[in-house]
């Protein structure tokens, strides 16, 4: 069956929502990020990092996973841009990104604590 895309009903409005729409090259960024941040550890990797800078085995530490499965998060969200490296003599140190991928997983996980903030209000 061929894919045959239906006229607009509302011409002005389809058009507006077309413009929102993501470019190609932005359309795949999001993919590869989205895809990135779909792990715990990863998550709580960004939010560890939100208000420090931390070594990698101190990240293990904070997330409770062993060095080399803390490194191999690391360097996926490194790819990403969402988080950035500092060597200083013989450590480095991670912090957040001020990039967008960074930004965006940090407001993402912001969102889930504005939710529960929000529950926890309704309960009391």
């Amino acid at each position: 069956m061929p894919n045959i895309i239906p006229k607009p009903i509302d011409p002005a409005a389809a058009m507006t929502a077309e413009r929102q729409m993501l470019t190609p090259r932005n359309e795949k960024r999001m993919r590869a990020l989205l895809e990135g941040i779909c792990d715990p550890t990863r998550i709580k990797i960004v939010r560890a990092l939100r208000d420090t800078t931390l070594a990698a085995s101190d990240l293990a530490h904070v997330v409770g996973k062993n060095r080399s499965v803390t490194s191999q998060h690391l360097r996926v969200l490194r790819e990403l841009g969402a988080i950035v490296a500092k060597r200083k003599g013989n450590v480095v140190r991670y912090t957040l990104s001020d990039d967008l991928s960074g930004s965006i997983i940090e407001e993402a996980a912001s969102a889930f604590d504005r939710l529960q903030a929000g529950t926890a209000a309704a309960r009391s």
